[in-house]
This record gives C-alpha cells, structure tokens and sequence, in this order.
C-alpha cells in the first residue's frame, strides 16, 4: 500500500509540475518586443539547437520572402510577419508588382490563411519625398490586440485588419480591399477567402504631409483605445556630403489614433521633424513609472522621449490634441557632437559613403607632384580623413534613435545608431532614469557605454542584465545598474534584429548566422549555425520563431506539444 500511495503522490506531483511548465509556455507574442515589453519572457524548456538539414527540433518551416525586418507577432493561434512580394510567387494577380507582403500563418502547422498585399507606392507623398522601397517590403512587426491586427504598409498607411482575413466576410468600413491591393492605376484584383480584410485605413502622407524616407517603418504601441505610432517622416533624397534637410518639417513624427476608428487623436509637440538627422522610424514603447503610464520614444534627432499616457476613452469626442514629452534626454554626449575645438561635427561626415569620396579627393589634392614633400602630404591626409568616418567604428559623431527605448525597474535603456547603408561608427548605449522631468540630458543619466557600435537593435533586459548588439556584429552583456561590461562576442556578421532572452538561454539571429549564447555574466557560445536574416527571434508558447534565409521556423524541443 506504502508502494501504490507513493506512486499515486509522485504521478499528483509531476502532473503539478508538468501542468505548471505547460502554463509557463503558454504566452503569446503579440507585439513588438513581446508581452513584457523588454525583449525578454521566462518561457522554459525552449531548443539549444537545431538542425535545418536534418529536422532537428524543427516543428515545422514556411517558404515566405526574401526577407523579414519586423520581427513575427503571435496571438489566438495564428503567427503574422511582414515581407516582400517574394512571398507572393505563383499568384498570377501580382506578377509585376513590387511592395510589401503580411502574411498570416497557422500557429500549429506554418499553413499560410491569408495576405495582405501592399503595392509599392509612389502617389499621395509631399514633392521631393524619397521613397526607394528596395524590396523590403513591409518592416513593421505587427500588433494583435484581440481580433484586430494593426500594423504600417510600406506606404506608410496606419491600417487596422481583421485577424481572420475574409475568410469570415468584408467587415469594413474599409470595402476597397480588391482596389488597394491591385495597386496605382491598376485593375482592382479578385478576392478570395486567403486574403486580408482591412478595417480601415489611416493615409498619413495624404492626411498630414508626411514625407516618409525610403519606407514606412515603425511597429505601433496600442494601451486601450488608443494607437501610438512614428509617422517615419524624413529627410529627401540623403546627399552624403552634407546634412539634408526634412522635405516637411511642420509633419509630426508621432502621432495617436482611435484604435477602432483610425481618428486622429494627437500629434507630437516636439522638434523631432525640424531637428531629424534622417527618418522617424522606431517604435514607442511603454511602461509604468512611480504608478504613471508613460510612452518611450526614440527620437531621429537623437533624443528620448516620455509621454504620457492619453487620458481617452472610445466615444467620448475629442478634438486633436498636442502631445508634450514629460521629459527628454539627449542620447548624444556632449563629445559626439563637438569637437574638442567646439567645431559642431556634421551629422554627414559619419557617412561611409562620404568618407570615401573624400578619401579620393584626399589623395588627388595630395598627389606628389602637387605636395612633394612626404611628411607633409601624409599629416595633410591624416588631418583630413581624421574628421569622417574611417569606416572601422572609432569615428564620433551624433546618431538617431532607431531602436526602442526598453523600460525595466524606473529605468530606460535605449542606443543610438543609423541606416546601415551609411556605414559602421560608434554609438551609444544610454541607461536612463525615467522618474524624472524636464530635459534630464545631464541629470537623466544613470550610465552610459560608448563601447558599442552604431545599432538599430533593442537591447533585451532579465535578471538584472542588458544584452545589447551593435552592427557591427557584436553582442553585449553589461549590469543593468552599472553598465559594468560583463562580455562581449564578435559574431563575424551584420547584426540589423535584436537579441531575445528566454529559458536561461539569449537567441540571436544575424544576416548570415544564428546563435545560442547563455545567459549569464559569463560569456558561453552554446550554439551556432550559417544562415540568418535582418529581424530577431521571438517565443511564444513554447516556440521560438526564427526567420531564416526566406522561411520561418518553429523551434522546439523534439516531443514538445
């Protein structure tokens, strides 16, 4: 009897454990930098290692795009991600088009239920607006708030979707899915079941002048009923001799909106378009300070903001109101803008592009019959090319915000960085005291690391430690109360996603490599592979989801439900 009681308490216990693992894989992902907002989940029981050859803890790989920057959002089932119109082969309705593609998935099996097709744009944006899309598609990770999906076209429209596609009928009160989804002066499409259905739509460069640069780019941040999202307003054409001007300058760089409607609500009031180095593409992000719901920005002037949280509530009429930061701090030490002579530095001279073009007027001014003379002709040189960027990271200049801010423990993490078509440099990784107001670029600042390169990653944030990768191809791991460096890894690679912490373990996905590290204070490499893609991996439900070379994978433990 003593026998049977035991066996019947140890089967009680394991049930117990087992149902609490299970509840502890049972989360969703259903926006940009997952369900706590850092990055970082305490999901159990996730792979080491996979084997794209064999099928080694693979649940299951869809063929999509060529690529993916928005990382995928998972919710009720069902798994989004944006690409490019690669995703779209063999149907005939779209052969000649270029654009963006978000395509649904069944969250079981990779089976592709519907797509939303957003054609390349070249109508409706401000004069000199330079929109040179280059096949990427549709960037913005998606956001699932009950069945409603919200996410940015690379035309920069807001649109709001039905999670189930029109597999369930034409919702509206946007009914112009076959005309949108054609194209510019194209016949509308016929519409099937496998295709999305748009709620609405929000046009932001024909509703506020907005000139978004190269594409529409930014994850948008939903609290109740209201939408946070950059407009992505910029520059035009990038000239890399000088600092180019915004094409509108008055635009907002961030905005709010009804969720349910698409009315906009509020517009920044703040210098972000006037002062922009280059585009407002990151994403806002929140968290709660001292009981206060507050929303982080990362500026493409270079500073972070905070916002507070809009006091709405659906159906109650308000008129558009102007949104003021709570407080700023300035990304760019003092160091990065001015030369030790209080030279201002030029936000062009960091560019690769321009480094290289004055390298070669350089030597032609410096040419031995024009400076016989050798030592002078080597300090000439030296003088000039010390001011740009020597294309290595050591050159010190200002940078935008491309990242979003993460918010952990009263405390903002965000760097700063660029386009990674301009070139590697350095930037800076800030720590940031959210519990103050005002401009607190002085006393704001908890730590700063200059160590790190230009960056367009989110840091990840757990157990009291910051997991930071730059560019350049280098991940980091400092103390999140310090900013005392614990390791870095220098993948070999171009690093344009951000890392995620999840079951003891940080997955990190490059252009060309996939890897596994530890996470701990002490740098351990547990897994590497070839083959990568330019947006990071995410978990939910016990799943990680990894986009590599034009597919996504389900990774999970083989035996895994």
């Amino acid at each position: 009897m003593r026998h049977i009681r035991r066996r019947i308490t140890t089967v009680i216990v394991l049930t117990a454990v087992m149902g609490l693992c299970r509840s502890a894989l049972a989360e969703d992902w259903p926006h940009w930098t997952g369900p706590n907002g850092t990055n970082a989940v305490k999901t159990m029981g996730l792979p080491d290692h996979f084997d794209r050859k064999r099928g080694g803890n693979i649940k299951w790989a869809t063929r999509l795009g060529d690529v993916a920057f928005g990382t995928p959002t998972v919710s009720k089932g069902r798994i989004l991600v944006g690409t490019n119109m690669a995703a779209m082969r063999g149907d005939t309705r779209f052969r000649r088009l270029r654009g963006g593609v978000l395509a649904c998935l069944d969250e079981a099996t990779g089976e592709r239920l519907w797509n939303l097709v957003s054609p390349e744009r070249t109508e409706g944006f401000p004069m000199k607006t330079f929109v040179d899309e280059q096949r990427w598609g549709i960037c913005s990770s998606p956001t699932i708030v009950g069945h409603r999906v919200y996410v940015i076209s690379n035309g920069d429209d807001v649109l709001c979707l039905d999670l189930k596609g029109l597999s369930n009928g034409n919702d509206g009160p946007f009914q112009e899915e076959a005309v949108y989804m054609a194209g510019e002066g194209a016949a509308p499409i016929t519409l099937s079941s496998t295709d999305a259905d748009i709620i609405w739509r929000y046009d932001m460069p024909r509703e506020l002048s907005v000139a978004p640069h190269d594409v529409g780019s930014c994850s948008v941040l939903v609290l109740g009923d209201v939408l946070y999202t950059s407009t992505s307003n910029g520059i035009g054409r990038y000239r890399a001799d000088s600092v180019s001007d915004a094409v509108n300058p008055d635009a907002p760089a961030f905005i709010a909106l009804n969720r349910h409607t698409g009315k906009l609500l509020a517009v920044d009031d703040t210098p972000i378009s006037r002062d922009l180095f280059h585009a407002q593409w990151a994403s806002p992000t929140h968290g709660r300070v001292n009981g206060k719901e507050l929303v982080f920005l990362g500026g493409s002037d270079g500073f972070c903001y905070a916002f507070e949280v809009l006091d709405y509530r659906d159906g109650v009429p308000v008129s558009v109101r102007a949104m003021s930061p709570v407080w700023k701090f300035d990304c760019n030490p003092p160091h990065y803008k001015r030369r030790s002579d209080g030279m201002p530095i030029d936000y062009a001279w960091g560019d690769l592009r321009a480094y290289k073009r004055r390298e070669k007027l350089v030597r032609d001014v410096t040419r031995a019959d024009a400076i016989p003379d050798k030592p002078t002709r080597l300090a000439r040189m030296k003088e000039a090319l010390g001011r740009y960027n020597n294309g290595d990271g050591s050159y010190v200049g200002p940078s935008e915000i491309l990242a979003s801010p993460v918010f952990y423990e009263n405390r903002v993490y965000v760097a700063t960085g660029r386009d990674p078509q301009h070139g590697l440099g350095r930037g800076v990784l800030s720590c940031i005291d959210a519990t103050q107001t005002g401009d607190v670029s002085e006393a704001g600042a908890v730590w700063r690391f200059e160590g790190i390169g230009r960056t367009m990653s989110t840091v990840a944030v757990a157990n009291g430690l910051v997991y930071a990768a730059d560019l350049a191809g280098r991940l980091y791991c400092l103390d999140a109360r310090s900013g005392e460096l614990f390791w870095q890894h220098d993948t070999g690679h171009e690093i344009w996603g951000s890392p995620l912490v999840a079951d003891g373990k940080v997955y990190l996905n490059t252009r060309q490599s996939f890897w596994i590290f530890g996470a701990s204070r002490a740098k351990e490499v547990r897994f590497s592979s070839r083959g990568g893609s330019e947006c990071g991996a995410i978990v939910a439900n016990g799943v990680v989801y990894a986009y590599i070379r034009g597919q996504l994978y389900a990774l999970a433990e083989e035996g895994s439900p």
